[in-house]
């Protein structure tokens, strides 16, 4: 079903109608596919900065005692660095990426439910992230608080906790548009015969997430207009001092950023859902089983964020029922494990490289996942809580799981955003450079917070400079090989050859169209009568050209 029709780059729609300036073309274009290449472009600008900043810090850390920042520069890179990984990288990535371009594509629809209120989305986040930006040039620099701007202390400094506040605000309200248009268009534009067990698993994790954005991003909104209201006004709502409570903060807080740690892992787990069956050259196991573990995992999820107060003094019954349920959310997490490695067990695996990112991301997520369950161990916690043991789990959760699984989209989905591939070889490089580089860096770091390392410490005793200086040299090869993967799909852009419209074998409806897909998708909005991942003897059971019937669309 291949249609001969103009390229999105060389076509769009407009809100002002369809300008000659070429970048009018694109920052005003309502295409979803366009909004979508605009997204990564400022992500990867700012994941570039972030990682640039850790960088330093780790430098920094190379040797006790102060090197290249002072105390009070190194608080402020490490609220830079985290505010940029999780506010403007790892939170808008797969579903703003991802999702807004493959969500039309995947479902059999023409654009997403509200195309402008989509490129308004798109304003909103690059509006935040210029008032983070310009907060580095203003007065007394960036805000020094760490990225959870906990209070009082982010009502007390002098830095500009103002602006990071606002910027979060503002990619707040961007994320929560974004989560409105992916739950209409899910329910209102499939393709006449797909109903929601035939649509493919990395829908099920973006639906999943967008009520999670709907319901749990205004509790932070609320949240960070409070500091800014005690800030200004003087109001004493957290700051002890005028009778506020600084727990409210953390259990305000945290009620949106532990659902967000579900809201950043369920679309990453729908790509490994979809590279798997593709690469393993056969029906996925336990389908259901993973899309309804979805739903369950992002209802779950808002039940644990206590969690994180248990050093805070809540009292004992509340503790172990956090613990509990906090120990049931790895139930459906597990049985999407299961279900990947029974999808593996005795496949004709080709190890592309999208395939070597899901093997690598299954091996790390899962000791970040194993290592969670030891933070939630209540006697345990109490030791381990606010040491480099915290860090090491949550750069394996976060790091070696969702920037992994996104790095896998990247290189899985390439072809159908450029319609070129990209060098296979340098690609492994870099995916090898990386997993060496990120185990170095990070797995040391359980054995320093083991033996009481704490976070967050501009310096630290002799004894941790081991496993610093490990981690330095791991941060050195991780940065590298970030930088190599970057170029080589940079180049392919220019120097890469054309592939066909499906390039993967791949089963599902993005690939059976033009790579990249024209300008509205389908000429002929596609009839969806067979399941999703069929495969037969390491081919798509049915061929799709001949099972997609396609229908005139009425409008």
């Amino acid at each position: 079903m291949s249609e001969k029709t103009t390229s999105f780059y060389d076509e769009t729609h407009t809100v002002f109608g369809h300008h000659h300036n070429k970048l009018l073309q694109w920052i005003f274009s309502i295409d979803h596919k366009r909004i979508a290449i605009l997204y990564i472009i400022v992500m990867l600008c700012f994941f570039v900065l972030a990682i640039s900043i850790g960088l330093t810090m780790r430098l920094e850390l190379f040797f006790p005692g102060e090197q290249i920042l002072t105390p009070d520069r190194y608080n402020q890179a490490f609220t830079l660095h985290g505010t940029i990984m999780i506010f403007l990288f790892v939170v808008p990535g797969i579903p703003a990426v991802f999702g807004n371009f493959l969500l039309p594509l995947l479902i059999g629809a023409r654009d997403v439910s509200f195309p402008r209120l989509n490129l308004l989305s798109w304003w909103f986040y690059l509006i935040g992230c210029m008032v983070a930006l310009v907060s580095l040039f203003i007065g007394p620099g960036f805000a020094d608080t760490g990225w959870t701007f906990y209070a009082p202390y982010s009502v007390k400094t002098e830095t500009n906790v103002i602006f990071a506040l606002t910027a979060a605000y503002i990619l707040g309200l961007s994320s929560i548009l974004t989560g409105i248009n992916f739950v209409v268009t899910v329910h209102r534009l499939r393709a006449p015969g797909m109903n929601f067990f035939k649509m493919p698993l990395f829908v099920w994790g973006l639906y999943s997430t967008a009520w999670i954005q709907i319901l749990a991003t205004p509790v932070v909104g609320i949240t960070l207009i409070l500091v800014i209201i005690e800030k200004t006004l003087g109001i004493g709502i957290f700051d002890p001092s005028k009778g506020g409570d600084p727990i409210l903060y953390q259990h305000l807080f945290w009620i949106y950023s532990h659902p967000a740690v579900y809201l950043l892992i369920l679309p990453a787990f729908g790509v490994v859902s979809e590279i798997l069956p593709t690469f393993c050259r056969r029906t996925i196991f336990g389908y259901r089983s993973i899309a309804i573990s979805s739903a369950l995992i992002a209802i779950i999820g808002y039940l644990v964020w206590g969690h994180h107060l248990f050093t805070s003094g809540m009292s004992e019954w509340t503790k172990i029922i956090f613990s509990f349920l906090t120990f049931f959310v790895s139930i459906p997490t597990g049985i999407k494990f299961f279900d990947w490695v029974a999808t593996m067990y005795k496949a004709s695996i080709v190890f592309k490289t999208p395939m070597l990112w899901v093997v690598g991301t299954i091996i790390t997520f899962a000791i970040g996942g194993l290592t969670g369950i030891t933070l939630v161990t209540l006697g345990v916690n109490i030791h381990l809580h606010d040491t480099y043991f915290v860090v090491a789990h949550f750069h394996y959760t976060i790091f070696g799981g969702v920037v992994f699984m996104l790095f896998a989209a990247m290189h899985y989905w390439y072809p159908k955003f450029i319609g070129k591939m990209y060098d296979e070889a340098k690609a492994k490089i870099a995916f090898y450079l990386i997993f060496i580089g990120f185990n170095t860096l990070w797995f040391p770091m359980f054995f320093a917070g083991a033996l009481g390392m704490p976070r967050r410490y501009f310096d630290y005793l002799p004894e941790f400079t081991i496993y610093h200086q490990i981690a330095g040299v791991g941060a050195v090869i991780t940065v590298s090989g970030i930088l190599f993967m970057l170029y080589t799909l940079i180049s392919g852009i220019k120097k890469g050859e054309r592939c066909g419209a499906n390039p993967w074998n791949a089963s599902t409806l993005e690939w059976q169209i033009d790579s990249p897909p024209p300008l509205e998708n389908f000429k002929n909005i596609p009839y969806v009568d067979f399941e999703p991942y069929e495969y037969e003897k390491g081919e798509p059971k049915h061929n799709l050209y001949n099972k997609i019937k396609g229908v005139q669309n009425e409008n």
